[in-house]
């Protein structure tokens, strides 16, 4: 075997590849024997060849095989098989054939070797090579079989996975595919389950991502188009009765360098190579800067949420990145499936796949450099998800497992802290067992203590819990899955320590040692009571000392105190774990427990019994905090304090729940248990008043809530404001220089009072010490440093400063060159601010450059960009300059975030551009309210604006084209809690501009309004009309007819005063309320009216109404004069004739008709104003209509119904109402156009009544029919067959028979097949019924017609007596009788006659004849008294019979009848 070179992972293993060494091999064989063929080798090497190429064919199987193969040593060839039979046989006789067949080839061996050794010397090196590899084969195989076989007893039939080959960790480069080989034996034989990073793949969630193989043994993980999120660590773990056994391989995906640079990739996301290994300056120093940072985040369980920060690095060296460590809570993070880390050089997120309760806390990314830490820090809220029953608890969280026996484990959880409005009664625990989705519940009953032992697991195997907590009104969703905890003894996990276990469930051997017999075990020692609830004690011990080599079980027994009888708890299912749970145990009495030792040899003596236990709660629910003491933090949340719960054991946390003040309504402020008597509480609404309380929650359960805390405002305290940024140099000259900069993005609660600058010398890139460039505070935010040394290189930091204090510094400056500026462009403007920020506009502000330039500034230029655009995108906002210091940007997309800078222009050009502003997102904030003009009733003009919730200290500042109005004496400032106005007290021309107003201390509430030539023109008419007012009138002076012709003059003002006075005019002179005229003032509605009873000639004129109230006045006139006035008289006496016609009985609504659905004609009226006496005539041409009954008024409806309408019942309709009190009629005329339409209505009632068509076979064809409820020849009927329009002809005919509208098809065949459709014409529209005949349907009609076709036939032609017969016949005795009858059938019937149902002979006394087929005859010569009888004709063909029935009667003569009974009594 020294030719063969195996490779580093196959030499680890003892039962290396033998694929691998059989290529080698057989390819060695192969030329050996080809080299034997050319060779005058003898016949003994040849066989020697046959029986190596044997045992290479044997030799490629496992060499663990689950069932024993035929053995080919033994030359009586036995079969011993590997899990059948009697075990003791079994294993007996495959030694005895293996050692047989070891014997017969060492003898092969003597021979054969004896006789190599002869032909040696005619061999070459190179052959004898490889006979001695052929004979090392041979041997090792043999080896391996016989200890194979070694193991093959009965303690080892079941055997613990292992691997033979385990998978191999690869590099790859994205997008190839990667693949993972592991070969598992074991029986049963092992499963194999796929994870990476510890979570399980599944090949449905990804299709075509992952292909998992397992095939005789050989498990492989194929990886598709490898990704970057494709690096992890991967694992098989393999699992059977026995137990579990992991194997572990890495996969590192990388990145072509064109790609990503010099990056070197990590599988844990940080740099490898350390900062100790930078091979440049070793005093060199890394400037962390963390921006864009996380901030409180608050969720929902089940939602995807990501954490995230851009960590800036000085210097930037790509190929070391800084480290990245997550924590929570102070403990470190690891990726999990719960969470994700990535770090692309730049960003650093932490991304939770499935958020849970767990994951709340306080989140901590912190990035590690060779020059120390940064660190940036935010709280994670997680609130409950909806509970799927409404009213039941949240999920419980921190589910873990504790002290893991063989069949034995601790739960632990905590509790939740909504309790869905009720009592929470207990938990239940579920267990699963890992590599399966089925969930057991443990406990039957809910428990209240957040510990439970749960018991009966399966000794080897891995399982993963959860908890649910269930109150009256349901069970909560489950918690969050514990890690998996695998059911082993704790002294095997020592023995394993040494072993790599498994990230997930842990690497499981179980081991059987040789029993030694006779062993009785010792007693257990140590036994305490580790925990007591009242539902259950649990039991802890040491194993004993003498204990043999055989695994050993305990029984537990308990006495009740008071009595020495002792009672075993588990007598059927001993102990394998020395801790165990006993349950159903009497609650408040007292017990001892004592354990014995067991196994084959027999039981032991008991432990040392416990001391008395009483079965109750020995863990007491804490008692609630006190003192509970809010304090302000920021606008949106508060620092809360307490005293701890006294005397309280094992404390799990605090649960804190804070109410609006007056709602009754309280919300946990936190979802996990916080330790320690601080707790910050965000998401508070601002201005709010807050209560809080607090409550203890140990393993017993949640305290009482403490005693609620005193109400607080939310609003931010106090603090010094942040530090400023984005230093720049404004000018510079030889000896001075000017900052800039932007004020700090946190002001501290107050306005800022001033700022401090410091700067350092830069000597040779050695900076020196900061000095104070002055004493006292500046409120701008520039500033000219004096006294500074020219060409020398300075620093600079600035510090804010309110009524707080003095902030932190700023950070450093850049270098800058104190040196003459002689560029002849100006420099650039500074303090660039935004205002007045909508979803499509804002206004901004800058202030004009300190250094001019060599001419002085004459415009500005306005830039735009969107915040993620390249440079290339700048834009201007105005095509030409601007002189003013400020600019309206218009026409912004809602949504977008902008950034923008400002460039000043003088004769020499455009000079360099401002610093960037702060990004700004183009949206109208909630409750932003924009400023008004408003005009009183005094004519006073003033500008109004409001701030809803205006925080406390915070001022209105009004300016006036953007520059601030300090003691204007054209305007008067009042401001009264959220609200200013600003009066003008001369309005002029002078006032025209933009005028705007700042609230301090808000995110930018602002607003603007401007006051152009035109705007100021509409509010000095609108100041003229407040000072000098009218009366303002709703509408002008109108004129209405009323009922009986009165007319009605009338106008409507907006208001009037009780004081309000009016005056009518006709044509210049005053009219006074008399008899004619009737005048009404309502003050309260501002109505004015006068009415007339009627219109005469001398009423044409001019109508004019006077209103006067206070200093307000106002008039309305109506011209009444010409066609006007004459229309309006006649209106007026139309009105009142009408007005006479209702007196009496009258037609509300006019004659009118409509068509029912049964297709009659109804004629109606609407009437009113009728009595008992009042009568109805209806008349039709002139004549009147007569009726049976009378009319019915019901509903005030009069009808007349005309059924069956038609041509005939054209005409002209009259109704007539009248009584005493007077008369009235109605004419509706129906002829011409107007009948045709009643036909037309008609018709299409009629049409809509059409039933479905419907298939009927007769003795001539097929029928297809439909029935309408009338029919009428004004309704045109046609047929179409598959939309022909059909004609009438001998074989297709229609008609309508009654109401029935029938297609006849005669003699039917196939060509009338097909689609028949009836449409029913009105006039106007058509009306379509269908059928499909065809299929089954023309089957089935066609094969009725057929049938009742020969039935016709048959009834045409069947055999009949048409007529000739009488009933009765009497006959004198002695006469002779003829009858003839007529007889019918085609063909021509057969004739029999009957008497009494005997057929009769025809003979000289009975003559019958048949004559033509048509005529029969029955004759009898001599009648006499026995020819008397029923008689019967019987015609008969193959259609069918038909009988004729008569009854002939003999008489005998009354003289005859003396003499006929003598003759008879001699007879």
């Amino acid at each position: 075997m020294s030719s063969v070179s195996l490779p580093f992972y196959q030499k680890h293993h003892r039962h290396y590849d033998r694929g691998y060494r059989d290529t080698m091999l057989s390819s060695t064989m192969q030329e050996y024997r080809q080299e034997e063929k050319r060779s005058t080798a003898s016949h003994s090497h040849r066989v020697r060849s046959k029986y190596s190429d044997e045992m290479l064919e044997t030799s490629s199987e496992s060499p663990q095989m689950k069932r024993a193969k035929q053995n080919y040593y033994s030359e009586g060839h036995e079969h011993i098989s590997g899990i059948t039979g009697r075990r003791d046989e079994r294993i007996k006789h495959s030694k005895t054939n293996l050692f047989a067949g070891e014997s017969y080839f060492a003898e092969k061996d003597a021979i054969e070797e004896h006789g190599v050794e002869k032909t040696s010397m005619h061999k070459s090196r190179k052959v004898a090579t490889r006979e001695s590899a052929e004979r090392i084969s041979l041997n090792k195989h043999i080896y391996e079989t016989q200890e194979f076989h070694k193991r093959l007893r009965e303690d080892s039939l079941l055997r613990l996975p292992e691997f033979i080959i385990k998978p191999r960790s690869h590099t790859v480069w994205e997008k190839q595919n990667v693949k993972l080989h592991c070969t598992v034996s074991g029986w049963p034989e092992p499963r194999v389950t796929w994870y990476k990073n510890n979570v399980t793949i599944n090949v449905y969630t990804h299709p075509g991502k992952y292909v998992i193989n397992s095939k005789f043994g050989v498990h492989s993980l194929e990886i598709n188009n490898c990704d970057f999120d494709d690096t992890a660590q991967y694992r098989a773990s393999a699992m059977n009765v026995k137990g579990e056994l992991s194997a572990f391989a890495s996969i590192v995906v990388k990145r072509f360098k064109g790609d990503l640079g010099d990056f070197s990739f990590h599988p844990r996301g940080f740099a490898p190579p350390s900062y100790d290994f930078f091979p440049g300056d070793p005093h060199m120093k890394f400037e962390v800067h963390i921006v864009e940072k996380f901030d409180v985040s608050f969720g929902q369980e089940g939602d995807t949420m990501s954490l995230g920060c851009t960590v800036v690095v000085h210097p930037n060296l790509k190929r070391f990145q800084p480290e990245i460590q997550w924590w929570r809570d102070g403990v470190q993070l690891q990726a999990s499936q719960w969470l994700q880390m990535h770090w692309s050089g730049e960003t650093a997120t932490l991304t939770f796949t499935h958020l849970n309760k767990e994951d709340e806390g306080l989140y901590i990314m912190r990035v590690l450099t060779k020059s120390g830490y940064e660190q940036h820090c935010a709280y994670v809220f997680v609130r409950d998800t909806d509970a799927e029953v409404a009213g039941a608890p949240g999920a419980p969280l921190d589910v873990y497992c504790l002290d893991a026996n063989k069949d034995y484990v601790i739960v632990s959880w905590k509790q939740p802290a909504v309790d869905g409005g009720s009592s929470i009664l207990g938990y239940f625990v579920d267990r699963c067992e890992v590599g399966t989705s089925h969930w057991v519940q443990c406990n039957d009953t809910p428990v209240k203590f957040a510990r439970f032992p749960v018991t009966g697991l399966v000794e080897g195997r891995s399982y993963i819990f959860r908890v649910r907590a269930v109150n009256h009104v349901g069970i909560s969703r489950p918690s969050r899955i514990s890690e998996p905890v695998a059911a082993l003894d704790p002294s095997d996990r020592a023995r394993l320590k040494g072993i790599p276990l498994a990230p997930w469930t842990g690497q499981i051997i179980v081991t059987e040692e040789e029993p030694a017999e006779g062993v009785v075990p010792g007693q257990p020692t140590e036994l305490t009571v580790t925990e007591a609830t009242k539902n259950y004690v649990v039991l802890s011990w040491k194993p004993p000392g003498q204990r043999g080599h055989e695994g050993i079980m305990y029984y537990i027994e308990k006495c009740v105190a008071g009595t020495e009888n002792w009672q075993r708890v588990n007598p059927e299912i001993p102990v394998k774990s020395p801790r165990f749970a006993l349950f159903d145990l009497a609650e408040g009495k007292s017990y001892r427990f004592r354990v014995r030792s067991a196994n084959s040899a027999g039981i032991g003596e008991p432990s040392e019994a416990t001391e008395f236990t009483e079965v109750t709660d020995k863990l007491d629910i804490p008692k609630p905090p006190h003192h509970v003491v809010p304090s302000r933090n920021t606008d949106t949340s508060m620092v809360v304090t307490w005293e701890e719960s006294k005397d309280a054991k094992e404390l799990v946390g605090y649960y804190i729940e804070a109410s609006i003040s007056g709602s009754g309504k309280w919300e946990p402020c936190n979802n996990k248990p916080v330790k320690g008597n601080r707790f910050i509480c965000h998401g508070l609404q601002t201005g709010q008043l807050y209560k809080f309380q607090v409550r203890a929650v140990n393993a017993a359960g949640l305290s009482q809530f403490s005693p609620e805390s005193e109400a607080l405002e939310v609003k931010a305290a106090l603090a010094p404001p942040a530090p400023p940024y984005a230093i720049t140099v404004l000018e510079s000259v030889h000896d001075s220089m000017v900052l800039g900069w932007k004020q700090p993005k946190f002001q501290g609660g107050s306005d800022i009072t001033g700022y401090f600058v410091d700067y350092l010398e830069v000597v040779d890139g050695i900076p020196g010490k900061w000095k104070e460039a002055h004493i006292k505070a500046v409120s701008d935010r520039a500033y000219r440093i004096h006294d500074l040394k020219e060409n020398m290189v300075y620093q600079f930091q600035v510090r804010a400063a309110n009524v707080a204090g003095v902030g932190l510094p700023s950070l450093p400056s850049d270098k800058f060159k104190c040196e003459e500026w002689t560029i002849a462009v100006p420099g650039p403007p500074h303090d660039i601010m935004y205002t007045e920020v909508r979803q499509n506009s804002l206004v901004l502000l800058w202030k004009a450059p300190v250094y001019s330039g060599r001419s002085e500034v004459t415009g500005y230029y306005a830039d735009i960009r969107e915040v993620d655009a390249d440079d290339e995108m700048w834009r201007s906002v105005n095509e030409k300059e601007t002189s003013k210091r400020y600019i309206k940007v218009q026409g912004l997309k809602e949504g977008v975030t902008y950034v923008f800078r400002v460039r000043a222009v003088n004769r020499a050009g455009v000079g360099k551009p401002s610093d960037l502003t702060e990004p700004v997102t183009a949206e109208t904030l909630p409750g932003t309210k924009e400023m008004s003009v408003n005009v009183d009733d005094d004519g006073v003009i003033s500008l109004n604006f409001e701030c809803g919730d205006m925080p406390e200290g915070s001022n209105f500042i009004w300016s006036k084209n953007y520059e601030e109005l300090i003691d204007s004496p054209r305007l008067t400032m009042e401001t009264k809690g959220g609200k200013t106005k600003a009066i003008f007290n001369d309005p002029g021309k002078d006032d025209l501009g933009i005028y705007s107003c700042v609230v301090t201390g808000t995110d930018g509430v602002s607003s603007s309004y401007a006051i152009d030539e035109a705007e100021l023109l509409r509010l000095l008419e609108l100041s003229h009309e407040h000072k000098f007012p009218v009366v303002p009138l709703k509408s002008e002076l109108a004129v209405e007819l009323l009922e009986k012709g009165k007319v009605r003059f009338w106008l409507e003002a907006e208001r009037l005063s009780p004081n309000g006075q009016c005056k009518f005019v006709f044509n210049d002179k005053e009219i006074k309320n008399d008899e004619k005229y009737k005048i009404k003032v309502d003050q309260k509605t501002g109505l004015v009216e006068m009415t007339m009873e009627k219109l005469e000639d001398i009423d044409e004129g001019t109508y004019t109404v006077q209103l006067q109230d206070g200093k307000a006045s106002n008039q309305s006139s109506l011209v009444l004069i010409g066609d006007v006035f004459k229309n309006l008289k006649k209106e007026a006496e139309f009105q009142r004739g009408e007005w006479l016609r209702k007196q009496g009985p009258h037609l509300v609504e006019y004659l009118g008709w409509e068509v029912n659905n049964d297709c009659s004609v109804l004629l109606k009226c609407k009437v009113a104003n009728i009595k008992k006496e009042t009568s109805i005539i209806w008349y039709k041409d002139d004549r009147e209509i007569m009726f049976d009954e009378k009319h019915d008024f019901k509903d005030g409806v009069c009808t007349l119904l005309v059924q069956q309408f038609s041509k005939k019942d054209a005409g002209v309709y009259e109704i007539v109402l009248k009584d005493d009190r007077g008369r009235d009629s109605s004419v509706l005329r129906l002829l011409e156009k107007a009948f045709d339409d009643v036909i037309s209505e008609v018709c299409r009632a009629a049409a809509q009544t059409a039933t479905d068509l419907k298939v009927q076979s007769t003795e001539h064809g097929i029928r297809i029919y439909s029935f309408i409820s009338y029919y009428l020849d004004d309704l045109k009927i046609i047929w179409y067959h598959n939309d022909t329009k059909l004609a009438s002809t001998e074989r297709m005919k229609s008609g309508v028979t009654g109401e029935q509208l029938w297609l006849q098809i005669n003699e039917p065949t196939e060509k009338d097949k097909g689609k028949y459709t009836l449409e029913l014409f009105d006039g106007k529209t058509g009306h379509k019924k269908s059928v499909e005949l065809s299929g089954s349907v023309f089957d089935e009609a066609f094969a009725e017609f057929q049938r009742l076709k020969q039935a016709a036939i048959a009834e045409r032609n069947r055999a009949r007596v048409i007529g000739g017969l009488p009933d009765v016949v009497t006959i004198q005795e002695g006469k002779s009788l003829n009858l003839t009858c007529n007889v019918w059938g085609e063909p021509p019937p057969t004739v029999s006659w009957l008497k009494n149902d005997r057929e009769l002979l025809g003979d000289a006394h009975l003559i019958l004849k048949f004559e033509s087929g048509k005529f029969a005859s029955f004759t009898i010569t001599d009648v006499r008294t026995t020819d008397s009888g029923k008689y019967c004709i019987l015609v008969k063909n193959k259609y069918g019979t038909e009988t004729g029935d008569f009854t002939v009667s003999v008489f005998i003569p009354e003289d005859e009848e003396p003499q006929a009974e003598q003759e008879v009594k001699k007879k």
